[in-house]
């Protein structure tokens, strides 16, 4: 894993000690010897991670924090508080100022480099759901963060409840979410766990400290605790424990006698990561539907449609079953345009599109292809089958006037060019775009007779 790291220290000799430490581990070591210089680099580089000295000539490491945290620009780069100074005030004001870490530099390096793969790596991701350059949100997908958030769970996940109860005891003045304490066997009974929780703090005690990285990392291999963050508690690490515990997934790592303060403000930066790679996610989920989707009839679109299609051209080949394919136009839909407005046009396109929704079957797909064009496919049907589906979706449209934005209800219909493939015994394997073609063809010969009506294609 490569990276760029700025590395910011008031020290000569550090700034070259840990560029030649950070170089052999193949990272791209950037330097400042500042607080200014440190703010501009962040700028202009981007980081993916600083290392950030608390002793600064021109101001503190944590004014140099909430800095980078209020720009936007560099509010998302990790930042690791690496700095001689261990006491617990010092702590607390830089993990309170938004720092991913606190490190002092008596710590080993297989910690420290591992803490740093840790951070990278959930950078990488983060990166990963963005889009890269922030395509999501160029596209319009990414959607602005709520001001405000429900508590979120935290699971106590302890060998003996006594430690449950004393971390739920000591954290419930620290943080605003609830603190469910749960057995191992429970954190992977995924059913049981309802609300799922956001976070996991896993116990992993001196008498078989390996049970609480095993429960982490089945934790990160199923599908509903995989994106939850965990903290790992470790009640007597050894030389190289908490560097496994980062390799192996953990977002944190602390040790059993950690202040409630340190506890809860390392929850909360936790807490506040996940939620935002959960509305990232969503974000791209969304952004995929609305891909696929007309925005304003709620059908599939044209590039999903034929897509589809030629799925279910394929299996219809290799089943050997019949398959419909109809082509839906509304009649007149000009005038509607014309004489009522365009508001008034797409209440009908959105209602026609809710009545053929509604007379289809579920594995039936409908799309909006053209502005008043629709497709419809019927996987595994025939003729027999396709003429009453066809037959009742335009009854559903005529049937019952639609209703006008300012104006009376109005009588809509709608014409069909109905093809099947595949029919009877002469298998063919037809490209799909002559099939909607087809249906085309048959749509026009319903127009030109009269309109309202199912015309079925004679190649069929």
């Amino acid at each position: 894993m490569s990276g760029k790291i700025l590395i910011v220290d008031d020290v000569a000799t550090n700034r070259i000690v840990y560029k030649v430490k950070l170089g052999a581990a193949c990272y791209a070591p950037l330097l400042a010897a500042d607080g200014a210089g440190c703010l501009t680099l962040a700028k202009q580089e981007k980081p993916d991670l600083i290392l950030l000295d608390l002793a600064l000539p021109d101001m503190s490491g944590t004014e140099v924090l909430r800095r980078l945290r209020a720009d936007p620009a560099t509010a998302a780069i990790p930042v690791v508080v690496f700095s001689s100074e261990g006491g617990r005030q010092a702590r607390m004001e830089a993990l309170a100022a938004g720092a991913d870490d606190y490190l002092t530099k008596s710590v080993d390096d297989q910690t420290l480099m591992a803490r740093l793969r840790s951070l990278l790596r959930d950078r990488e991701e983060s990166q990963g759901l963005h889009g890269g350059g922030g395509s999501i949100r160029s596209l319009g997908f990414a959607e602005p963060a709520l001001g405000f958030h429900l508590p979120g769970t935290i699971a106590l996940v302890t060998q003996r409840p006594e430690t449950a109860l004393r971390w739920r005891r000591e954290l419930g003045g620290q943080v605003p979410d609830s603190l469910q304490m749960i057995s191992r066997e429970a954190a992977l009974a995924e059913p049981a766990l309802s609300p799922m929780p956001d976070v996991f703090v896993i116990e992993c005690d001196a008498q078989n400290p390996m049970a609480g990285l095993r429960l982490m990392s089945e934790l990160r291999c199923r599908t509903q605790t995989r994106h939850a963050a965990i903290c790992i508690v470790q009640s007597a690490p050894g030389p190289g424990d908490a560097a496994m515990a980062f390799d192996l997934g953990a977002n944190d790592v602390v040790t059993a006698e950690v202040d409630p303060r340190e506890f809860g403000l390392r929850l909360s930066r936790l807490l506040n990561r996940k939620r935002e790679a959960d509305r990232i996610r969503a974000s791209v989920r969304d952004g995929l539907r609305l891909a696929l989707v007309d925005p304003l009839t709620g059908l599939y679109n044209r590039r999903y449609a034929l897509n589809r299609l030629a799925e279910i051209a394929g299996q219809a080949w290799d089943s050997k079953t019949p398959y419909a394919v109809m082509v839906l136009d509304i009649d007149r839909f000009k005038d509607v345009n014309d004489g009522y407005g365009h508001a008034s046009g797409d209440a009908v396109l959105t209602e026609v599109a809710r009545r053929m929704a509604a007379n289809v079957r579920a594995g039936d797909m409908v799309a909006r292809i053209g502005g008043e064009e629709f497709l419809i496919a019927l996987p595994e049907t025939d003729l027999s089958m396709a003429r009453p589906i066809a037959e009742r979706i335009c009854r559903a449209i005529e049937g019952m006037p639609f209703a006008l934005p300012g104006f009376a209800p109005l009588t809509v219909t709608a014409s069909i060019g109905l093809a099947i493939c595949n029919s009877g015994t002469a298998w063919q394997q037809e490209d799909v775009a002559d099939v909607i073609d087809r249906a085309d063809r048959a749509l026009l010969v319903a127009k030109s007779g009269g309109r309202n009506k199912v015309t079925i294609s004679n190649a069929a």
